[in-house]
């Protein structure tokens, strides 16, 4: 068999191969970092989300037993509100009784204040006819 002959295009288009296998290796390395970085970002987003989840479980669980704890003492509430309710309406009911009387009472000081006004204009014509009397009795004594 002979030796066959050098064929540079041959050497050219294995060259090519070589170097676009090459090339397709960078490609899918970068393509796996890219992939693996991903999954990096998405693991610690979901951590974040995970995390922010369990906050907000505990926070409906502190509500949760605010509320119970509310519901409790406003049941116990009700009773104490009921009897108050109880008590102004005794209370309502025993003023309107009252307004009577008290309406009777003004009315009473308001005939004392015009008695104190009728008097009080008696008495000031009783001391201008003493005064009067007594000026003219002095004058009669006093002038004789």
């Amino acid at each position: 068999m002979a030796p066959p002959e050098f064929d540079p295009s041959i050497h050219q288009q294995l060259g090519l191969l070589i170097g676009g296998m090459d090339a397709l290796k960078d490609s899918i390395k970068r393509l796996e970092d890219q992939s693996r970085r991903s999954e990096d970002k998405a693991a610690k987003s979901r951590e974040v989300v995970h995390r922010r989840l369990d906050d907000m479980v505990d926070r409906v669980s502190e509500v949760e037993q605010t509320v119970a704890v509310v519901k409790s003492d406003v049941s116990d509430m009700k009773p104490s509100v009921e009897a108050l309710d109880d008590v102004v309406t005794s209370v309502t009911k025993d003023i309107k009784d009252m307004k009577p009387v008290t309406d009777e009472v003004k009315r009473w000081k308001l005939m004392g204040v015009g008695g104190l006004t009728v008097v009080g204009f008696g008495a000031m014509a009783l001391g201008v006819t003493f005064a009067d009397v007594l000026k003219k009795l002095l004058g009669t004594l006093l002038y004789r």
